[in-house]
C-alpha cells in the first residue's frame, strides 16, 4: 500500500488482517464486476477476518476496534477493491445497530450473522399489533443485500412514528436494479418487504433512541460514523489510483518519446499535488473522527461542531479522492482507457460514491449554514 494516508491508523491486528486477505479479494475483483455482486471467496474471506462487522459493540461479540482504525481498515479494503471495501463498510457501519438492542437479541441478529445491511430512510410502512409491527415496502441501494443474514429497514408506522425494523433475508425480495457505471461489484438492488410481522424487540425508533450498552462505539454519532465510512472507502480507492499510477509512469514513455513519464515536470508536480491533498484530506477526517471518539470515552456526547467537522472532511475526502481519480486517469493516457484498466475502474466508482447523499457537495451548504451562525437541521450530522 506504500504512503497511503490510511495505514499509519490501522492497528497491527487489523493491518495483518488486510495483508492476509488483499490477495483473494484482488484475485476475484473481476468476478465481482462482472456478476455484479462480492464473489463468495471474497465473503468468506471478510467474514473470517471480521470485515463485516468492525462496528460492532464487544459485548454482541465484535472485537473492539476504535472507530478510526475501523475506517483505515475499510480504506485498506478498499484499495484492493473498491466494491469489496464498500461492502465491508456497509456491513460494519449498520451493526451499530446492536448497541440499540436488548443484549440476547442483538446476539441472535448481528452477532450470529455473517454480513447485515439494508436501508436507514423509512421508505417502508408498517402498522402496529399487540406485538409488533407489520412491515411492507420497497428501498433502494441494498448494498450486499445477496450476502446478508439480516436486513434493516426504515419504515414509518401507522401512527406516525419512525423506526428502524430487524428482518431475516429470508423475508426480503431482491430486485435487480444494478446496472450501473461504476461500484458494480456492490450489489446495490432494490428490495422489497411484504407483509412481514416483526417482534417488538427488533424494532429500533428513529427518534431519541437510546444505546442499550455502555460500549463506546454504541455512542458514537451513527450518521458521523456512516458519512466518515463512505469517505473511507472513497480514500482507498484514490490512493488505489495514485499507486497504480506511479507505477505506470515509472514504466512507461509517451508515444514518440524516449523520457519515461515520470521524468515530465507535469506529471511530477500531479503526482506531489495528488499526494498532498489526499493526505491531508485524509488525516483531517481520521483526526476528527479520533477527537470526536475521546469525548465520548470520557462519557460526553460529541458536539454539534465535532459531528459538523467529521462530516465537513467525509465530504472532503469525497472531493479530493474522486480529483485524484481523474487526474491519475488523465496522467495515465490510452493505457487507461480499457475494461482491464485498474484505474479506469478507480474512475467509475469514484464517480458513483460522490453522489451518496452523506458525502454530497449540497452537504457543504447545510454545514455552511452552521460556520455562519444560521439555523439548520443537524439531527442528521
Amino acid at each position: 500500500m506504500g504512503p497511503a494516508s490510511f495505514v499509519k491508523w490501522l492497528s497491527s491486528d487489523l493491518l495483518d488482517a488486510t495483508t492476509r486477505v488483499a490477495p483473494a479479494i484482488r484475485t476475484l475483483a473481476d468476478t465481482g464486476e462482472e456478476e455484479r455482486s462480492l464473489p463468495h471467496g471474497i465473503v468468506d474471506a471478510l467474514s473470517d477476518e471480521g470485515f463485516f462487522t468492525l462496528l460492532l459493540p464487544p459485548d454482541v461479540g465484535g472485537k473492539g476496534h476504535s472507530p478510526s482504525a475501523s475506517l483505515a481498515a475499510m480504506s485498506a479494503i478498499a484499495f484492493a477493491d473498491g466494491a469489496t471495501g464498500w461492502c465491508s463498510m456497509i456491513s460494519s457501519t449498520t451493526c451499530l445497530l446492536a448497541g440499540f438492542l436488548e443484549s440476547e437479541t442483538a446476539k441472535t441478529t448481528f452477532g450470529a450473522a455473517t454480513a447485515v445491511g439494508g436501508v436507514f430512510a423509512p421508505n417502508g410502512k408498517g402498522r402496529r399489533t399487540e406485538d409488533g409491527v407489520v412491515v411492507s415496502g420497497r428501498w433502494q441501494w441494498g448494498s450486499g443485500l445477496g450476502h446478508c443474514d439480516w436486513v434493516v429497514a426504515g419504515v414509518v408506522l401507522d401512527d406516525g412514528d419512525r423506526v428502524t425494523v430487524v428482518v431475516p433475508q429470508s423475508e426480503v425480495e431482491i430486485v435487480d436494479t444494478w446496472q450501473t457505471v461504476g461500484m458494480r461489484g456492490t450489489g446495490s438492488v432494490d428490495f422489497t418487504i411484504n407483509d412481514a410481522f416483526v417482534p417488538t424487540e427488533r424494532i429500533i425508533s428513529q427518534i431519541g433512541a437510546k444505546p442499550t450498552t455502555d460500549d463506546p462505539i454504541a455512542h458514537f454519532p451513527n450518521f458521523s460514523i456512516l458519512g466518515a465510512g463512505v469517505a473511507a472507502v472513497a480514500l482507498g480507492i484514490a490512493e488505489r489510483a495514485w499507486s497504480e499510477t506511479v507505477t505506470l509512469v515509472n514504466e512507461r514513455s509517451p508515444q514518440f518519446s524516449s523520457r519515461l513519464l515520470s521524468q515530465q515536470a507535469s506529471v511530477q508536480s500531479a503526482i506531489a499535488r495528488s499526494r498532498t491533498r489526499l493526505d491531508a484530506a485524509a488525516n483531517e477526517l481520521l483526526s476528527s473522527v479520533e477527537a470526536a471518539y475521546q469525548v465520548v470515552l470520557e462519557g460526553k456526547k460529541a458536539s454539534v461542531d465535532e459531528r459538523v467537522r467529521i462530516r465537513g472532511a467525509a465530504a472532503l475526502v469525497a472531493e479530493e479522492s474522486s480529483a485524484t481519480a481523474q487526474e491519475m486517469f488523465r496522467l495515465a493516457g490510452g493505457a487507461a482507457v480499457y475494461d482491464t484498466s485498474i484505474l479506469g475502474r478507480c474512475l467509475r466508482n469514484l464517480s458513483v460514491i460522490p453522489q451518496h447523499i452523506m458525502v454530497a457537495p449540497r452537504l457543504f451548504e447545510t454545514l455552511g449554514r452552521h460556520h455562519l451562525g444560521l439555523e439548520f437541521e443537524s439531527s442528521m450530522i
